[in-house]
């Protein structure tokens, strides 16, 4: 089997590395693809072969942002189980997502150009509202259950995934703070499903 292709992958994810930096220390604007070639020890062509603009590059950088996002499979709602435990593992898997320092080096990539120029970054900002759908849907068929009162799920979700990002999102993006280990995490998702519960479950619904 060639090596060439595994190279090829090789400098092609160096490259992409090499933005990341580059965009994280400069900013979109004032980083040149001369700056991620010099970085990513390759040649300018090797970067244009494999990218044909800056763009391109940042376009790229967000598309990993969005796969990353998508790679576990989405909590389905089940009348079975309890509704405490369900949380738990909605939040746990959300949780385990922004502890990755991969995917919080490239949202600080994505979150600053959207501060910067948020007509690169829109496509993107949108993808996520969709994929933070994903506790909403969960929302409402618990609500559908008789299991949570949400006069207004939208509102909810936001609530639910705002007492999450306060301690595992926002200190890292903005401050630069450690991600919680795991003993911090479980403590985060245990103390915000019990304060989200304790506010919308109906008295009679199980634990």
């Amino acid at each position: 089997m060639s090596t060439a292709p595994r190279l090829t992958d090789q400098k092609r994810q160096a490259i992409i590395d090499a933005a990341i930096a580059e965009f994280r220390q400069g900013g979109f604007q004032s980083t040149s693809m001369d700056q991620v070639a010099a970085r990513a020890e390759v040649s300018k062509r090797t970067v244009y072969n494999h990218f044909p603009s800056k763009d391109a590059l940042f376009a790229e950088i967000l598309l990993q942002l969005w796969q990353r996002s998508m790679s576990g499979a989405e909590l389905v709602y089940s009348p079975e189980r309890p509704i405490r435990e369900q949380l738990l593992e909605l939040i746990g898997r959300k949780l385990e997502l922004l502890a990755d320092a991969s995917f919080l080096d490239l949202a600080r990539v994505a979150i600053a150009e959207a501060i910067h120029a948020p007509e690169r970054a829109q496509s993107m900002i949108a993808r996520f509202g969709e994929k933070e759908e994903g506790v909403l849907i969960w929302l409402r068929a618990a609500v559908a259950d008789g299991r949570l009162a949400l006069p207004d799920p939208v509102f909810a979700a936001h609530q639910l995934q705002g007492l999450v990002k306060s301690f595992a999102f926002w200190p890292q993006i903005a401050m630069g703070q450690p991600s919680p280990n795991a003993a911090e995490r479980q403590q985060i998702a245990a103390s915000s499903v019990d304060m989200f519960l304790a506010y919308y479950q109906p008295p009679q619904s199980d634990q």
